[in-house]
């Protein structure tokens, strides 16, 4: 990690940006309950391929109940919302998705479309969300949310999932083009978090 007091959100540093991004796998494995490795790995790589063979894009029961066993493990295990979304049936969580797929780019209508569904809030619905469109939907996380200036303190409602999504992307454009490359919301999302996750447990970097 770069000695600099000026925080990673406020850099446009793309040495500083890449290597917190680099940064993502061990803060990843150092997550102390052991479940989210597992989880991650299959959400970054599998779960897209698998929404990308869909037209329209939609999720199965199965693979909704694992972003949200992925949701979990990146914060707070919340066992009755897991029981909760298991109790969605699977043409509810397929409509659900297919829906929420369908009115991508807004910026609510798709979060408002999966919180429909029974243990499904803003966060579970956008981590969703940033697998079919990760330039337009970051995952809500209130460790990153608490970095970016002058959206005070997270509230899990639609609202405030907006207003973060909506400052993740301006951050992401102007990026971008400090970097003369794409860098989208979702890599300053994950970006963000390893950093988070690295001033506290002391990951390497």
């Amino acid at each position: 990690m770069t000695g600099s007091v000026v925080p990673l959100w406020m850099s446009t540093c793309d040495r500083r940006w890449d290597d917190a991004l680099a940064e993502y796998d061990a803060a990843v494995a150092a997550v102390p309950s052991g479940r989210l490795r597992d989880h991650d790995a299959w959400y970054r790589t599998v779960l897209p391929a698998l929404i990308a063979s869909r037209v329209p894009g939609y999720v199965l029961h199965e693979e909704m109940v694992r972003i949200t066993e992925w949701k979990m493990a990146r914060g707070v295990w919340r066992a009755p919302n897991l029981v909760l979304m298991r109790s969605n049936t699977p043409d509810e969580v397929v409509n659900a998705s297919r829906l929420a797929n369908e009115q991508i780019p807004h910026p609510t209508k798709p979060v408002t479309a999966l919180v429909a569904l029974k243990g499904v809030g803003a966060a579970t619905a956008s981590a969703l969300l940033a697998v079919m469109a990760p330039a337009t939907y970051p995952f809500f996380d209130e460790d990153v949310a608490a970095q970016v200036p002058q959206l005070g303190p997270a509230a899990w409602t639609n609202g405030y999932y907006a207003k973060y999504a909506s400052a993740l992307r301006e951050r992401s454009r102007q990026l971008s083009a400090a970097f003369t490359r794409e860098f989208t919301p979702v890599m300053v999302e994950r970006a963000l978090w390893a950093t988070h996750r690295a001033s506290k447990v002391g990951v390497p970097g």
